[in-house]
């Protein structure tokens, strides 16, 4: 699995508190959302969001991976961006 889009779920659903509402905006199955979650806590070695049937909260260790992972996620969409902008300008004479 995508590690880059691990990261933009776990960020949309701690952003939002909600799988449902994170699979929506990011227009995936919640059992999807659910999965990639999963995989990230595997791959990181910790437990990110505490989870029940009534509420969901980031743990000590989610807030500061939370926070770091949307620099990670700015970083990205500014290259992009400079990237395409840079396609944008003519060139040549």
């Amino acid at each position: 699995m995508d590690r880059l889009k691990q990261i933009e779920s776990f960020v949309s659903v701690a952003a939002r508190g909600s799988l449902t509402a994170a699979a929506d905006t990011l227009d995936v199955s919640q059992p999807s959302m659910v999965r990639q979650l999963a995989a990230l806590e595997e791959a990181v070695g910790v437990r990110l969001i505490n989870r029940t049937t009534r509420r969901m909260a980031l743990t000590d260790e989610g807030r500061e991976y939370y926070e770091r992972c949307k620099l990670v996620l700015a970083a990205v969409e500014d290259a992009e961006s400079s990237l395409s902008a840079r396609r944008a300008e003519p060139r040549g004479r």
